[in-house]
């Protein structure tokens, strides 16, 4: 018996419990409702204060919107003069480029119309204002792009004018080194040039003896006989070297025993009667040439001798036989 009525006490208990657990709930609930609306009655009175202040502010600068409106349309209106300027450098970007104008033509449209029906006030400004500077950072983006390319392109020309007046400027100065080096190439060899000197030349003739000796009679000759000497010259490499002897009779015809005796000269190829190997070491060096006549005939007049050595005419003279 005595545990039957324990029970409901203990039971009893626990809905007292809950009960006050509840009550303190509802009680805190109360207690933030109360404060939140207390904050959203402040915020309320917070945005009428603002609004209130917007709409004086908005009276006070109808002075000036209108002013504010006109500047932001030239804005526009620019945008869209640098925009053709932009496709007309790079017409590849045409599409891309007329739907950020269609943009800028919708918010001039947007801009006209809340001037027309009144509604231009400095919250419409400053949206559109943003609406500019999104506008304004998109087309600095194609300025910088589509700008880059022609500066590109003009870089390229530049590079290659340069290229070419360096292709110019090192041609002249190939020239120039050529020049010079066929100058310096020119004097060197003039330099090196040897000389023929203290010319003894005449007609021979055979004596009983079997020897010969000079004679200006053409009827007697049977060799030409050219002597001097070579001078000494420390610019010439020295070795074996050919000297070669011409010899021109009256009539101006050179007098060869071959028809292939030739040797290439400065003024080209000419013939030569005979020639001679020395061992030329820089020194003077006496030498003498003979020249047979040998089934030639042999006229009356004045007869021209020339030295070639290198190429080059070293030394002349010239006899007469009667």
């Amino acid at each position: 018996m005595s545990e039957t009525i324990e029970n409901p006490k203990k039971s009893n208990g626990i809905f007292i419990l809950i009960i006050l657990f509840l009550l303190i709930s509802l009680a805190v609930m109360a207690y933030k409702w109360s404060g939140k609306n207390a904050d959203l009655n402040s915020c309320k009175n917070e945005v009428t204060s603002l609004k209130s202040d917007m709409d004086g502010m908005n009276q006070m600068m109808v002075g000036y919107v209108g002013s504010m409106s006109n500047d932001l349309k030239a804005d526009f209106q620019n945008m869209l003069k640098t925009y053709d300027e932009l496709i007309e450098k790079d017409k590849s970007k045409a599409d891309s480029l007329n739907i950020q104008k269609e943009k800028i033509i919708e918010l001039i449209k947007d801009l006209d119309n809340s001037k027309r029906n009144g509604n231009l006030n400095a919250r419409k400004i400053a949206q559109l204002n943003r609406e500019n500077a999104t506008l304004r950072n998109i087309m600095r983006g194609y300025v910088v792009q589509i700008d880059s390319l022609n500066t590109l392109n003009v870089k390229l020309h530049s590079d290659l004018d340069q290229t070419t007046t360096k292709l110019s400027t090192t041609e002249v100065e190939r020239d120039n080194y050529k020049h010079e080096a066929e100058v310096n190439a020119d004097q060197v060899k003039k330099g090196s040039k040897l000389q023929a000197f203290g010319f003894s030349s005449s007609g021979l003739k055979m004596k009983l003896n079997n020897t010969t000796e000079e004679t200006n009679k053409a009827r007697n000759c049977i060799q030409i006989r050219s002597g001097f000497t070579i001078s000494e010259n420390p610019l010439t490499s020295p070795g074996t070297k050919t000297v070669y002897m011409q010899v021109i009779d009256p009539d101006g015809k050179t007098l060869q025993s071959r028809t292939s005796n030739t040797l290439t000269t400065d003024d080209g190829f000419i013939a030569y009667s005979d020639k001679k190997d020395i061992d030329y070491q820089n020194q003077r060096i006496d030498m003498t040439i003979y020249y047979d006549m040998q089934n030639n005939e042999v006229i009356k007049g004045n007869y021209k001798v020339k030295i070639y050595c290198d190429g080059l005419l070293i030394g002349s003279d010239s006899f007469t036989l009667k």
